[in-house]
């Protein structure tokens, strides 16, 4: 039997071969590298008052440590108090920059102004005051839409009382009557989204708001309630795993139909926000 003759291998095969690979490394490996590529969404939610240590150390570090440089929104009180209370907060934890994002209302060359400062910052930091003042300015589509960028982007956001309720897709404005359990009598409007499928309150045992919180999440029951405590904070990593710091934490979930089930979660318990159940002390932590 004749035996079929041995080919050379196609030399210009193989090479088209190995350089489509290392084309499609190279490709892999610039598209893994670049700034807010693979980013990890990070959150910290402060309800109002003295903010804990832990929750300020982890906001710097997740936004870079001594690199971190910090944009604080103003827009619910007056600039230079806001400013001068976050700097003061942020300072032992010694950020590279703590700068102010410019004043309200945003004309076409503060909006572009912001945008600028946006882009160098790594953390943004929405300070408290008067939530109908903060969404006001939040209502403008081209300043939210440059912060929910940033954040996709991979910076880090905190907020403080005002600024944590306006965190949410569905935003506490702080007007309503709380007496009663009736999601007609809380007054809410759009926020900036940066924590899908919740509902955010602060100053919340504190300030006894419970009925509030409740009133909504019983009119949606698709989002979950987070009411956390003055002095509190809640650490949110990857837009899902939640850890309680400083103080009290309450979560209120209506997806069980016609009942309400509350946790009450102590600093250092954790929480999925996804699969709505409380972690374990083996759990991961945010971080």
């Amino acid at each position: 039997m004749r035996r079929a003759p041995l080919r050379a291998p196609d030399v210009t095969r193989l090479h088209c071969g190995v350089m489509r690979a290392r084309v499609a490394a190279v490709i892999f490996v610039a598209l893994a590298a670049r700034p807010g590529a693979a980013a990890e969404a990070h959150l910290v939610l402060l309800g109002g008052g003295r903010p804990p240590e832990a929750a300020l150390g982890r906001f710097v570090q997740w936004a870079g440590g001594s690199r971190a440089r910090i944009v604080v929104l103003t827009w619910g009180a007056e600039p230079s108090e806001g400013l001068e209370a976050v700097r003061d907060a942020l300072r032992p934890f010694a950020p590279a920059s703590v700068e102010a994002a410019p004043s309200a209302p945003l004309r076409d060359e503060s909006r572009s102004e912001l945008e600028r400062r946006l882009e160098r910052a790594t953390g943004v930091f929405l300070a408290g005051g008067d939530q109908q003042r903060l969404l006001d300015v939040l209502s403008d589509d081209a300043v939210a839409g440059a912060l929910r960028a940033r954040y996709r982007g991979g910076a880090a956001f905190a907020g403080s009382s005002a600024g944590t309720a306006v965190i949410s897709t569905l935003a506490i404005t702080g007007e309503g009557d709380f007496t009663v359990v009736d999601a007609r009598a809380v007054g809410v409007r759009t926020g900036l989204g940066l924590l899908p499928g919740v509902i955010l309150d602060q100053h919340f045992l504190r300030r006894q708001r419970e009925n509030r919180l409740f009133s909504l999440v019983l009119a949606h029951p698709r989002l979950l309630g987070l009411g956390i405590d003055e002095g509190a904070g809640l650490l949110v990593a990857g837009g899902r795993h939640a850890e309680a710091v400083g103080g009290q934490v309450m979560v209120v979930d209506g997806s069980h139909r016609a009942e309400l089930r509350v946790h009450l979660l102590n600093p250092g318990e954790t929480f999925d926000l996804e699969k709505r159940k409380r972690g374990r002390a083996a759990d991961r932590h945010p971080g």
